[in-house]
Parts: structure tokens; sequence; C-alpha cells
């Protein structure tokens, strides 16, 4: 398995309830900008699961040629990559604070999972699970910086699922509403709109082995985004949303 952003919990949480579930791999690729974090976590899966992994640094905010992957390779990638960055009262007009958001995100997250999806179009085999927002599915004032990059990355993952279909590899959208993780500690998050790395994981991991294509991590989260998709534009622009 390749983890891109293994310092997530819910990346965390997806890697054991599949090791717990039992699935065995070779080896558990670790990317992370976070090293010591995550060997953290390298060695706990080591103990608890008899599982081998490594850990690679890479960070999202450079340029990157992959040459220190060349021999990274696997038949399922899990991206929990993502920023959420500083609302747009406080963030909008902070230009570093817009790349870091566009590049984590999205600009520099894209190449990456491309260069992984080559390899499984050659091997003709293969799973991409790619963790987007239901916040991309229509930009609001509060967030839509990050709503627009999130946007994007479903954007991309679709039409990278619709072009590997006929080459036996499977790209799922996993679109999360809120989440109970350190990206959104200290917002007011509501209880029956929020999921807990291990409910999201859980979630997720089904909807992998039954080769989803979009997933909301709680379902509820279709209803509320369909409804907000469908609000007429001279009504929604008025809203505080």
């Amino acid at each position: 398995m390749i983890v891109i952003g293994s310092n997530s919990e819910v990346a965390q949480a997806f890697v054991e309830k599949a090791l717990s579930s039992g699935e065995k791999f070779e080896k558990i690729f670790l990317l992370t900008s976070h090293r010591e974090t995550t060997e953290k976590f390298a060695r706990h899966i080591d103990v608890k699961y008899i599982q081998t992994s490594e850990v690679i640094e890479l960070d999202l905010m450079k340029e990157n040629n992959f040459q220190e992957l060349e021999n990274v390779q696997s038949h399922l990638l899990f991206c929990a990559a993502g920023f959420l960055g500083k609302g747009t009262e406080e963030g909008l007009y902070d230009i570093h604070n817009t790349r870091r958001i566009i590049d984590i995100n999205y600009a520099h997250l894209v190449p990456l999972i491309t260069y992984f999806a080559k390899k499984m179009e050659t091997a003709r085999h293969g799973t991409i699970i790619g963790l987007s927002s239901v916040a991309g599915d229509r930009g609001r004032q509060s967030n839509f910086i990050y709503g627009s990059a999130k946007a994007g990355f479903t954007a991309y993952l679709s039409g990278l699922r619709n072009y590997l279909n006929d080459k036996k590899v499977h790209v799922m959208t996993v679109k999360p509403g809120f989440m109970k993780t350190k990206m959104t500690e200290g917002l007011p998050l509501n209880p029956a709109l929020t999921a807990s790395p291990a409910e999201a994981a859980a979630h997720i991991y089904n909807a992998y082995r039954k080769q989803k294509n979009i997933v909301y991590v709680l379902p509820v989260w279709r209803y509320i985004m369909a409804v907000i998709r469908n609000i007429p534009e001279l009504i929604f622009k008025k809203l505080k949303l």
C-alpha cells in the first residue's frame, strides 16, 4: 500500500482497518512531510500487525521529480493529503496561505498521484482512493479557496477514473464532511454531522471492498450538498455559508 499524507488520522485509521480486516501487504510506503511522527506509526503497525513499512519524506509544498519513488509500487494507493488553511475572512489576501492550500490540495498533489497511476496502468491492476471534500461541491464564502482546490481535485479524480476504467484500475473519490481531526481542531462542528477518523476509515474501507466510485463518509452529506448545489445563484450569493 502507498499512503500519501500518512500523518493524517484518517489515513492511519484506514491502514489499521485494512490490516485488522486481514489485508497483508508486501510493504506499506508511508509518504509524509513529518518523518518523526510517521515513524512512530510505522513502528506501531510493525509491532501490532507484523507489517513491514517504509517512511519516505515528501513535502508537497515543493516541486518533486519523484526519483526517490522509482521503486515504490503497490496495487493500492490511499491519498489523505490536505491542508485547510486559514478561513476566507482571515486568509483571503494572504498569498502564502492561498499558495499552500492550492499546492497541497491540488497543484503538487495531482502530479504525484498521476505518477503512481501510470505504474498501475502499466500493471493493469490497482485502486486509487483520494480524499477530496464536500467543500468542492460548490464554492461558499467561508472557504472557497480550499473548496476550489478540492473541486479541482474531485474533477481530476473523476477524469482519472474515466481514463483508467478500461485499464483495470479503479479510482474512488471520498468526500468527507466534518471530521474530528487535528485539521478541524477548534472549529464548532455539529456532532450529528461529524465522523471520527475510525468511523470514516471503516466506511471508506467498506466502500473500497465494494469498488464504489463516489463516497460521502456520512451519507447525510450527500443530501445536504444536493440542496446546496441546487440553490439558485440569485439567492445563493446572498447567503452566509
